[in-house]
């Protein structure tokens, strides 16, 4: 897979594996994340397909509505390169963070639905639920931010309360911040999470401007 490993400076830190919206490229997010946690490592991926010239984690059949059969190859893929970019970047597996936008965050709760080790814990901004029907792993020790908008025209709010409902009933920590704006990151967001991860592994406030789509 394209992408880009930055050597940090905290080893102590989680290693933020990165995941961007539809459109988007490994360059997004490293900024938010450089603030969000300085000092961490950060594994920034690109999707590997391709929409109408736009990258993407998995195809969907529409606006909202995904290629299981894809989504479930996807999260296996991804979770494949997870182990050999350890090896070859020579950082802990078992020291991950996912911090995903739309499309990039539904990729990452899917990682975390197929297998509950695979995160420590995860920033997931704008996220739906990835897929239905599965026996969650045990998530007890997976902490989770959410962070939504009451008026995101792309993901309803009560998709998103699902996807809560289910990681808290697999036994995921769950932190919800709820913004009165659309689809795109925000800044007040992004401090959120920045402090959220501050309270779970260390870090500081973080801020962004993104918008794309699931």
């Amino acid at each position: 897979m394209r992408h880009i490993f930055k050597k940090g400076s905290e080893e102590s830190l989680p290693v933020l594996v990165l995941f961007h919206g539809t459109g988007g490229t490994e360059h997004d997010l490293i900024p938010l994340a450089e603030t969000i946690a300085p000092g961490a490592s950060i594994l920034s991926l690109r999707g590997n397909v391709s929409e109408n010239g736009m990258s993407r984690f998995f195809r969907r059949l529409a606006e909202g509505v995904f290629d299981e059969e894809d989504l479930v190859f996807r999260t296996n893929e991804i979770w494949d390169f997870l182990t050999r970019a350890a090896s070859e970047y020579d950082f802990d597996p078992a020291n991950l963070v996912a911090l995903g936008y739309s499309n990039g965050a539904n990729i990452a709760a899917s990682l975390i639905f197929h297998d509950g080790g695979v995160f420590r814990g995860a920033l997931l901004h704008h996220p739906m639920v990835p897929i239905r029907g599965l026996e969650l792993p045990d998530l007890s020790a997976v902490n989770v931010f959410v962070g939504a908008g009451r008026n995101d025209g792309m993901v309803p709010s009560s998709n998103t309360e699902e996807l809560i409902g289910l990681l808290e009933s697999a036994g995921a920590s769950v932190a919800a911040s709820w913004e009165h704006a659309g689809h795109q990151l925000t800044r007040s967001e992004a401090d959120a999470a920045g402090r959220w991860f501050a309270e779970h592994f260390g870090g500081a406030d973080g801020e962004s401007e993104q918008e794309s789509g699931q």
